[in-house]
C-alpha cells in the first residue's frame, strides 16, 4: 500500500516523464552498475584477503589459491623505471612490505637477502615494497648499508597494494608468497626469519609453472 505522500508524488510526475527522460535515467542506472562492478573487482582478478580467526601465518591449499592482482610501482632507485610482480612470471615470488623506520625490518631484511641468495637458482625471487618513507634517500641508504640486492618498489602511500582487496597495508613488515602460477600461496603478517619461509619456498619451487 502506497502512502498518500508517495501517491501524491507519483501523481505529480507520472505525466511528465518523457521517453527521453526514461532513457536518460536508464543510462544513469547502467553506469552505476558498471561502477559498482568495477569497484568490487578492484582490478585484481577477484583476489580477496581473508585472515581466518585473526591468524598471522596463513597458508592456502592449492585449490584455494587466488591469482595475485597487479602490484606495481616505481623502482626505489630509479623513478623512471616501473617494477611489477608480473615481471617475475613463472617464479616463486616473495613480496615483502617494509620501511626503513620499522625496527623489525632491520632484522628481517638480511634474513630475506640470505634466503634470496640461497634459493635464487631454484627460481625464487624477492620484491620489496617500501612504505611510508617520504624521503626517498632514507630507504635507499637502508638497502645499501645492509647489502640488499633485491629490487624494491618505492610506495610511500601504499597505492601499489590497492588491488589486494582487504589486505592490511598497515601491517609492516609482512610478506606475501606467490607460487609459480602467480597465485597467493601464503601470507605472513609479522616479521619473519629465513627459517620461517624456507619450507614454504622450497615446496613451491618444486611445483610446476603455469
Amino acid at each position: 500500500m502506497l502512502s498518500r505522500r508517495t501517491q501524491s508524488v507519483r501523481t505529480r510526475h507520472t505525466g511528465s516523464v518523457t521517453p527521453t527522460a526514461r532513457r536518460g535515467a536508464l543510462a544513469v542506472v547502467l553506469a552505476a552498475v558498471v561502477l559498482v562492478a568495477t569497484g568490487c573487482s578492484g582490478g585484481g582478478g577477484g583476489y580477496e584477503f581473508v585472515s581466518p580467526g585473526g591468524q598471522t601465518d596463513i597458508h592456502y591449499a592449492e585449490s584455494e589459491r587466488q591469482p595475485l592482482p597487479e602490484v606495481a610501482g616505481e623502482d626505489l632507485f630509479d623513478p623512471n623505471k616501473r617494477i611489477a610482480a608480473s615481471d617475475f612470471e613463472g617464479k616463486v615470488l616473495l613480496i615483502n612490505l617494509w620501511g626503513q623506520w620499522c625496527g623489525p625490518c632491520r632484522v628481517e631484511a638480511p634474513e630475506l637477502q640470505a634466503l634470496y641468495e640461497e634459493t635464487r637458482d631454484d627460481g625464487v625471487r624477492l620484491l620489496g615494497i617500501d612504505l611510508r618513507d617520504y624521503d626517498r634517500s632514507a630507504p635507499q641508504d637502508f638497502m645499501r648499508d645492509r647489502g640488499l640486492t633485491y629490487p624494491s618498489i618505492y610506495d610511500p602511500s601504499g597505492r601499489s597494494l590497492l588491488n589486494l582487496t582487504g589486505y592490511p597495508r598497515s601491517v609492516v613488515p609482512s610478506t606475501i608468497v606467490v607460487d609459480r602460477q602467480g597465485r597467493v600461496a601464503a601470507i605472513f603478517l609479522r616479521d619473519v626469519l629465513a627459517e620461517d619461509l624456507r619450507p614454504v619456498v622450497n615446496r613451491l619451487a618444486a611445483e610446476p609453472a603455469a
